[in-house]
């Protein structure tokens, strides 16, 4: 049974977001390797059926939070070609 992450998603881009980066350094963001593991796990028992409601919850914020960087990272693109 895998653990879940002492960090979250939200808490590497809360950090990340905090350290006020550039359009290009948003662009280029990329989740930690443990995260992407801890990803790909839960993906993996989610289509096997074996996903508890606890790690549903998980995989779901991961959903989200990767949907509101997609958002950003649209935006890091539209600025920086602006600038440009």
């Amino acid at each position: 049974m895998a653990v879940a992450p002492a960090n979250t998603l939200f808490d590497e881009i809360l950090d990340f977001l905090a350290s006020t980066p550039t359009p290009q350094q948003i662009i280029a963001f990329r989740p930690s390797e443990m995260l992407d593991q801890r990803l790909h796990f839960l993906l993996d028992q989610n289509s096997h059926d074996r996903i508890t409601a606890e790690e549903r919850n998980e995989l779901d914020e991961f959903l989200r939070m990767d949907h509101f960087m997609t958002m950003l990272k649209i935006r890091a693109r539209f600025k920086s070609t602006k600038i440009a």
